[in-house]
């Protein structure tokens, strides 16, 4: 394998794995706050549809990303209401919005399109890779991982400031007291409503931009079923890093880079199937997400937060 296919690799290694990298930052952000959110792939793949529509008939980038963002908030907002509010079962709650922006993104995206026709098959604006001066002629590594799309880069900086966010700061000692035990945090004067609401929508607008950006980068346009399940892999990813977002990086590297490969494989003209050659992403995440949660369990540190899935009323505080 030469050295051109191989930074090939890993620059769609890369591409393919932001979207992941953005969804698995808003699910952590909203566990880490005791609310779950199986809601993600409705949210993704709703944020994807309202993003390229916007930026179509706008022929503006900016606008496209800002509306799956907004999208994805407002979808957040209503499994926050139900769950914080309401205090639904989560789970009903995060499935129902799923079955509900699966069926949505469908019917907008046989309406959005010129003069109410079909947004499949039309072309719009979509970010072109971005060569970043002197990092980009770095051997090997500049090639593939400074240049890329704007919100490759925006990843590059989210990633660590969550990570900053969630262990240095007050507010993420916050966040997090608020997932472990909510009774403790109410009594040290944090507002828990407040602060479940605030987290499941800026999560939320995080799983809408993963969703922009597989419609404006990473594969531009609109189709049915673009997300292809990208919003449980991100769920998986959450486990797996253990709502770490250093370590859900590894993991939608490890997504992407299968991904890849597979396609790779499917354009050189290999005998195996293109059907299992599809299933191999997921099937590779799958057996990485058991090994791994086999071994931390075995070595006893995995662990969700404690009130992950749990509703609080502050009436029960005891």
């Amino acid at each position: 394998m030469d050295l051109a296919l191989l930074v090939s690799i890993l620059a769609v290694t890369i591409t393919a794995g932001t979207s992941l990298v953005f969804a698995s930052l808003g699910e952590i952000l909203t566990e880490r706050s005791g609310i779950l959110n199986l809601g993600l792939e409705g949210i993704m793949i709703m944020g994807a549809v309202s993003a390229f529509a916007a930026a179509f008939h706008t022929e503006s980038l900016l606008a496209g990303v800002v509306t799956g963002i907004v999208v994805g908030g407002l979808l957040a907002s209503i499994h926050a209401f139900l769950t914080i509010s309401l205090r639904a079962d989560q789970v009903v709650s995060g499935l129902a919005l799923t079955l509900f922006g699966g069926g949505l993104s469908s019917f907008l995206g046989q309406n959005l399109g010129p003069g109410g026709k079909p947004l499949v098959g039309e072309v719009g604006p979509k970010f072109s890779k971005v060569a970043l001066p002197l990092l980009s002629e770095i051997p090997f590594l500049g090639a593939s991982i400074f240049r890329q799309d704007p919100l490759v880069y925006l990843m590059y900086i989210l990633v660590p400031l969550a990570a900053y966010y969630i262990y240095k700061t007050r507010p993420g000692l916050h966040l997090r007291a608020v997932g472990e035990s909510p009774a403790t945090a109410d009594a040290m004067g944090v507002n828990v409503a407040r602060t479940r609401y605030l987290y499941t929508i800026v999560g939320g607008m995080l799983m809408g931009l993963g969703g922009a950006h597989l419609s404006l980068a990473y594969t531009p346009g609109w189709t049915e079923n673009l997300t292809g399940g990208r919003g449980w892999i991100a769920i998986a990813l959450v486990i797996f890093a253990t709502w770490d977002p250093w370590r859900a990086v590894i993991g939608a590297v490890l997504f992407g880079g299968v991904n890849a490969i597979q396609f790779r494989l499917q354009a050189a003209g290999t005998t195996i199937p293109a059907a299992f050659l599809g299933m191999m992403p997921y099937i590779f995440t799958i057996v990485v997400l058991v090994a791994i949660t086999w071994w931390e369990a075995f070595r006893k540190r995995v662990g969700a937060p404690a009130a992950l899935g749990l509703p609080y009323v502050r009436e029960e505080r005891g």
